[in-house]
């Protein structure tokens, strides 16, 4: 096959230069003020409509949890704020005596608390104070004993995530606090085996056989790795939880993933600022979720902003859970792989997903919205919008759905992707508008672009495999473009 975007993508990066951000003033009852010139003038079809009218009902069902007034002091159980003490057994006493007066606060005050796990407990807030910063040990013994977890979209028994909830209600973690995970090029982040190659410690093995147990059907109890796995954990995850919030925080060097919340229901993320560029630096992965609200959040990551999942291959048919009614607003993408994308571990499929009002500008940020999947995936994408998105710059398209990611049309699960709307989304630099890569034999299909106007585009649209890509007023480097595509 000839060469393709997605393995230049990394050469037109290097070639990238800066582009200034599309203005938008706040207008509190509204989101964005558009400017005059990129006023909307296709009204919504009854379809669209309906379908955002949907985000009301859903978000009267996303309730931030509430918590006692009574605070839990982690220093009056033995922490030390000095960087130096390990604290793990404080924030563990602390947890559980809040836990037992049925909720409140554990209070981390200022200073540097050096731990291991965390792990939460029904109606507990781990507030992290102006001031405080927590920072995880890099022993990868501190993440011992294993847990029940999901890596990559494959459930299996591995080291605790930083902060991690099983089956646990109503938990949070707030504050104007500092999580540092203090992963670099020589803890944790060599483990991916990418930067280092040669060195012995690296996750290649383990993660080929992860897959294999997966798809073999092997018992998630008898998936059992940790030491000498080099599996690397996630920085936040609850799994099985319900009323999730994460709250104003600020999340540093992680090792792979930053929020990644799984099987969980009514999970609200805001205001939290991530800056992390080790690789797999995920922002936010809502896996197998369903009522989650992401908003106010700025991201500046090593790998993709947002990421929806819902498991990976056999396993994640097994399980069989999609991620569904996400609403994603007001957020900041800065560099990432994607700022809004769905997949790869999307076996178990993703709805309803709703992005609006963000703002996304980095000659380091690849796309806007990006799909991506494979036959080995497949897996049912669908219902899903984006609107009023403002594009600085990114590096390859706007817009991308790649069924030829990774193993590509080599299974026998051919993904569906369907019902795709953008609407009133500018961008002011790109390799690509669209790109588009479907199967002959699996079309995309029902992909709508409204009220969109794209400059500075360098390349034509990637258009393959697609059924009823519909453009209405999409101006492409002035020239406006209404017609139904089948190619």
């Amino acid at each position: 096959m000839p060469n393709r975007p997605e393995s230049s993508r990394r050469e037109f990066l290097k070639r990238a230069a800066a582009a200034g951000l599309v203005a938008c003033v706040p207008v509190p009852a509204h989101g964005f003020l558009w400017p005059a010139s990129q006023a909307p003038t296709a009204p919504p079809t009854a379809a669209s409509a309906a379908s955002w009218a949907r985000v009301e009902t859903i978000l009267a069902r996303i309730k931030a949890p509430t918590f006692p007034a009574r605070d839990f002091d982690v220093t009056k159980y033995g922490a030390v704020g000095d960087g130096v003490a390990l604290c793990t057994d404080a924030f563990r006493q602390a947890i559980a005596a809040c836990h037992a007066a049925a909720g409140g606060r554990v209070v981390v005050p200022a200073g540097r608390f050096l731990t291991g796990a965390i792990h939460l407990k029904s109606r507990v807030n781990l507030h992290v104070s102006d001031g405080a910063t927590i920072a995880f040990s890099r022993d990868p013994r501190h993440y011992l004993p294993l847990v029940f977890t999901r890596w990559e979209g494959v459930e299996l028994m591995n080291y605790s995530a930083f902060i991690y909830a099983f089956e646990q209600e109503h938990i949070a973690v707030t504050g104007r606090g500092t999580l540092d995970g203090q992963a670099d090029d020589t803890h944790w982040w060599p483990w991916k085996g990418q930067r280092t190659p040669a060195a012995p410690e690296n996750q290649n093995a383990a993660r080929a056989k992860l897959i294999e147990m997966g798809a073999a059907g092997v018992r998630v109890t008898e998936r059992v790795f940790g030491e000498g796995s080099f599996l690397r954990p996630n920085f936040i995850q609850p799994y099985r939880c319900t009323n999730v919030l994460i709250d104003g925080v600020t999340i540093v060097n992680s090792p792979m993933w930053e929020i990644h919340p799984v099987l969980c229901t009514n999970v609200t993320v805001r205001n939290v600022s991530i800056n992390s560029h080790g690789p797999n630096n995920d922002g936010c992965d809502p896996e197998s979720c369903k009522d989650v609200l992401i908003e106010g959040c700025t991201f500046d990551t090593g790998d993709d902003c947002i990421a929806l999942k819902s498991g990976r291959n056999a396993d994640g048919r097994r399980v069989n859970v999609p991620v569904e009614n996400v609403i994603i607003r007001d957020c900041v993408m800065k560099d990432g792989h994607g700022g809004v994308v769905i997949g790869s571990e999307i076996s178990g499929g993703a709805r309803y997903v709703y992005a609006q009002r963000c703002r996304m500008d980095s000659p380091q940020l690849d796309r806007a919205l990006r799909i991506k999947t494979n036959s080995v995936r497949g897996g049912t994408v669908e219902h899903i919008y984006m609107r009023d998105v403002t594009v600085g710059q990114v590096a390859e398209a706007v817009v991308t759905i790649n069924f030829f990611y990774e193993e590509g049309d080599a299974g026998q699960f051919p993904p569906i992707v369907r019902d795709v709307e953008v609407r009133n989304v500018t961008s002011r630099k790109s390799q690509y508008a669209l790109l588009l890569r479907g199967f002959s034999h699996d079309p995309i299909q029902d992909v709508r672009l409204i009220d969109c106007t794209f400059d500075n585009v360098a390349k034509p649209d990637l258009i393959e495999a697609v059924k009823g890509l519909s453009l209405t007023n999409v101006r492409i480097n002035g020239v406006v473009k209404n017609e139904v595509i089948n190619r």
